[in-house]
């Protein structure tokens, strides 16, 4: 991945090949972003540049041996962590990323802007919680424990770190704090909040910044056919349930929410929250008089200027914190069924 390749963030390229150039290269990086903005992309390019045998003009040259690797993932001096679980995948009795990484490999290859559910689908966990256990953290420790390859910087790209326990941040820590010369952890979360504070304390923290309506829609050309219909249906059932609470039609909202808790796993519902959660926030930027920083596409502009004119101004922010709840609360396997009744109603009454 080189920024070249990269969509939006320019400034944030434009920051870290800064970094890399002034060798102000922090051992320790926490991205955080909006899903599907564009961090892990960043970060592999980030990547890719500090170890290129012949970068010029602020970018790496995706021809030398290192770039062709990382192009592949296949660099043995760069690592991957990411939430795993059980599955048919593996018969591994505690999995860690090694054991799905060619799955995670083929994804991020195709699509570096994928969303945690595209990774749950790909490496075939959709019903279960993805987790970074203490078996993760060992393996990490042994791999650094070892000489690099090449000349450049071994790294570990961690993704999700908000899935971590508290044994497996204990275990990282000391190698997080002082990790070996030329050594690099980059973080990519889409809930610092969630964070192990021991962590997050030690990161040089970077905002990635959400995609103009241009550049999601360019990355949204990159998911293939079946997850655009995942968009159409998600989006069919965001609007069914804004009309029926702005109807005042119970009822109807009930449904929406009965149809909500029979998507297939945890993790569609999870995704359909996060999907709710950005529209919410279109709807916000709207009543602030923010149009063009919204990204509502231009079909769409007529929904949401009709919700945002007949929302209360408190709507929103109670609405998204009730769905952050709510994505807790799948977390920790309470009733889908109860979890978005409770959340149609709070939504009904906050009107």
């Amino acid at each position: 991945m080189r920024f070249a390749d990269i969509i939006g963030n320019a400034e944030v390229a434009k920051a870290l090949v800064s970094m890399a150039d002034s060798g102000r290269v922090a051992h320790a990086m926490l991205m955080y972003e909006n899903e599907g903005c564009g961090a892990l992309a960043l970060a592999l390019a980030y990547v890719q540049y500090l170890n290129c045998s012949n970068p010029h003009d602020g970018d790496s040259c995706g021809e030398c041996p290192s770039c062709r690797q990382m192009a592949k993932l296949i660099h043995p001096d760069v690592h991957y962590v990411f939430p795993v679980n059980k599955g048919p995948k593996t018969s591994d009795d505690k999995p860690t990323s090694e054991s799905y990484i060619n799955y995670w490999r083929e994804l991020a290859v195709s699509n570096p802007y994928f969303t945690e559910a595209d990774l749950q689908k790909a490496i075939g966990i959709e019903s279960k919680n993805g987790l970074i256990a203490v078996a993760e953290a060992k393996s990490i420790i042994s791999k650094l424990s070892l000489t690099a390859v090449s000349d450049g910087y071994k790294a570990v790209v961690f993704y999700l770190p908000e899935r971590m326990n508290q044994e497996t941040a204990n275990r990282l820590l000391k190698m997080v704090e002082e990790p070996p010369e030329k050594t690099l952890f980059i973080f990519i979360t889409h809930a610092p909040e969630k964070v192990l504070q021991t962590i997050f304390s030690r990161c040089q923290s970077i905002r990635v910044m959400p995609l103009t309506k241009e550049e999601a829609e360019e990355v949204r050309m990159l998911r293939p056919a079946d997850d655009r219909e995942e968009y159409d249906r998600f989006m069919e059932i965001f609007t069914d349930l804004m009309n029926a609470v702005l109807a005042r039609d119970l009822m109807a909202a009930l449904e929406c929410g009965e149809m909500i808790a029979a998507l297939e796993s945890r993790e569609k519902q999870k995704a359909f929250c996060n999907f709710a959660g950005g529209c919410i926030r279109k709807i916000f930027m709207i009543q602030q008089n923010m149009h063009q920083i919204a990204g509502v596409a231009e079909e769409e502009q007529e929904f949401y200027s009709s919700v945002a004119g007949r929302c209360g101004k408190g709507f929103c922010a109670r609405s998204v914190s009730n769905i952050d709840k709510v994505v807790s609360m799948i977390d920790r396997n309470v009733n889908s069924k109860i979890l978005f009744c409770d959340l149609v109603n709070r939504m009904f009454l906050s009107v």
